[in-house]
């Protein structure tokens, strides 16, 4: 049975900062794609970043590069979101999620949703201004 577990969020001043981790288990973590997405109140999905865990090449989203990396670490089984700069328009649920690969390319987060087969129960971020 395929887990992923995200923990890290909670509540933080703009400015500041917040690590999130993805624990993955039961699940082939290696050569596979994780990605981060964040979903606020009344809004829709949308993705922050992703990562192949094979290479270690990563995407992140226009609206968050320079502030956010995703990075991971195989002997864990880990992926993490580190978040600098926090401005309130961050506030979200933060989910985790995995994807196939089958030729060493992930799917794109932004967009390609869809095929991410594998979704954690999220974490709650809260940027007070």
């Amino acid at each position: 049975q395929v887990q992923l577990v995200e923990s890290g969020g909670g509540s933080v001043q703009a400015g500041g900062s917040l690590r999130l981790s993805c624990v993955a288990s039961g699940y082939i973590y290696s050569n596979n794609c994780m990605g981060w997405f964040r979903q606020a109140p009344g809004k829709e999905r949308e993705g922050v970043a992703g990562i192949y865990t094979g290479s270690g090449s990563t995407y992140v989203a226009d609206s968050v590069k320079g502030r956010f990396t995703i990075s991971k670490v195989n002997a864990k089984n880990t992926v993490y979101l580190q978040m600098k700069s926090l401005k309130f328009e961050d506030t979200a649920m933060y989910y985790c999620a995995a994807a196939a690969s089958y030729d060493g390319t992930c799917p794109h987060v932004e967009g390609g949703e869809a095929a991410f087969g594998y979704w954690g129960q999220g974490t709650q971020v809260t940027v007070s201004s």
